[in-house]
């Protein structure tokens, strides 16, 4: 789940933390600043130092670094979008994101067809509009 955050404060990422991750549970970040507090607000905590590796055994922290490489790669095109829909932005792009290796068009049929099935109108018919 990606969520966009107000600014990337030790407080701010640590109340994110909280309301998302049950207390003890192991963590996994990059070296940031910003999460060093963890360890000290019950988490376990393992840091993953970039400049060595990207992993630490079975630890890795590539799956997020991926999403924001791919996330970057397809907002540059925009040359910057507004605070007021970045959020939509980045959800499309974790949907897109998590579904890259399968058809997004079926996934959207599929999506369409069920809201017709749900509405009682038969998934052959598309309004035109």
């Amino acid at each position: 789940m990606v969520e966009p955050v107000p600014n990337v404060s030790a407080e701010t990422l640590t109340k994110m933390v909280k309301e998302h991750v049950r207390a003890g549970s192991r963590t996994y970040t990059d070296q940031f600043r910003s999460y060093h507090s963890l360890l000290i607000k019950g988490y376990e905590h393992i840091r993953i130092d970039h400049n060595k590796r990207f992993a630490n055994g079975r630890a890795y922290i590539n799956s997020i670094e991926g999403f924001w490489s791919y996330a970057r790669e397809r907002l540059a095109k925009f040359h910057g979008v507004s605070p007021e829909r970045f959020y939509f932005y980045i959800k499309e792009l974790e949907f897109r994101y998590n579904n890259r290796n399968c058809s997004i068009f079926n996934k959207i049929i599929d999506v369409i067809t069920n809201l017709l099935r749900y509405s009682g109108q038969s998934p052959k018919y598309i309004p035109n509009n």
